[in-house]
């Protein structure tokens, strides 16, 4: 048995959970409930039966929404039919899930024959309270936001969740679509358990305002990463600084108190009673200098000494 590996090198390798095994998909669950982006890739049955056709569609019309469940690596196509009025207007196309399931909307494009392509597809990412994934065809540049990119970066510098929070941001491929049947899918990506989703399009003629609000705050949130870029370069100059200064402050603040305390003990050498201070001279010295009382004593035995040996010659000369 072969557990998957997953390293800083592997975190942009995608992996097909239809070809694992449960031991390795549970290891690939638990590793994102870690934080780990894991990459999925759309298994290959779901693909092949797109390119030959072999698929059931139901229609989604504009202004609706439609709740289900699907399987893991399974997907449920539908079809949104706009007019060249809507296409002018923009479309946009948005799944959420309640039960915060992980799934991806597709977007296909019809073969000459009778099956379909995949052009595009986005990867649900939590806002809020529930996962989502929506594609905004309302010509002009609408951006995604990808999880994954620097994601291991982030963990292993949780500062830099702040300043790389913005880079994730990735332009989307397709702007407009034109009038027409296009057809759109949502892919179980779920490790273990079905997907609940609800489904909705919309035109955005009844939503002109949310339409202008988006393209400023889109252009607001570009100019805020490019200002961010700049000011991680200021605040890592400046955490260096700081760091440097409050080293420096231990530092002094120890030779102060170190040259106060010398300080204190040169000063107490000036006093009649040097009793301390002789006494630390004779640790230093080894023991070898004695005190005046220790002096006093020695010299007394000395002079009783010559006293009681002058006594003993002069009573020898008498006899």
């Amino acid at each position: 048995m072969h557990l998957i590996a997953i390293d800083a090198d592997g975190i942009d390798m995608e992996i097909d959970l239809s070809n694992l095994g449960t031991v390795n998909t549970m290891f690939a669950a638990l590793f994102t409930k870690l934080g780990v982006p894991i990459k999925t890739t759309i298994s290959t049955n779901v693909l092949e039966e797109a390119l030959t056709g072999a698929i059931m569609v139901k229609p989604l019309p504009l202004g609706s929404s439609i709740s289900g469940k699907v399987d893991k690596q399974s997907a449920h196509f539908f079809d949104v039919i706009v007019t060249e009025e809507q296409a002018k207007a923009g479309i946009v196309v948005r799944v959420t899930s309640a039960a915060q399931s992980k799934f991806k909307l597709l977007y296909f494009e019809k073969d000459i024959g009778e099956g379909y392509n995949l052009e595009l597809q986005e990867d649900s990412e939590k806002t809020g309270k529930v996962t989502s994934a929506g594609m905004f065809f309302l010509h002009f540049q609408v951006y995604r936001m990808d999880s994954s990119v620097n994601a291991l970066e982030i963990a292993k510098d949780p500062e830099a969740a702040f300043f790389k929070r913005l880079e994730g941001l990735q332009p989307c491929e397709i702007m407009e679509i034109k009038a027409g049947t296009h057809t759109f899918a949502v892919y179980g990506d779920n490790f273990f358990k079905t997907a609940s989703y609800t489904r909705e399009a919309l035109c955005a003629t009844t939503y002109e305002s949310s339409t202008n609000k988006l393209k400023d705050v889109e252009q607001q949130i570009l100019r805020k990463r490019t200002e961010l870029r700049q000011f991680e370069t200021d605040y890592r100059k400046a955490l260096a600084q700081f760091q440097e200064v409050t080293n420096r402050y231990t530092q002094e603040k120890q030779n102060v108190e170190e040259l106060l305390k010398q300080r204190d003990n040169i000063q107490s050498a000036f006093t009649v009673n040097k009793s301390s201070v002789i006494s630390g001279s004779k640790i230093r010295n080894g023991g070898n200098e004695s005190s005046p009382h220790e002096d006093g004593k020695d010299m007394s035995a000395a002079k009783k000494r010559w006293f009681n040996l002058s006594l003993k010659l002069s009573a020898d000369k008498k006899i």
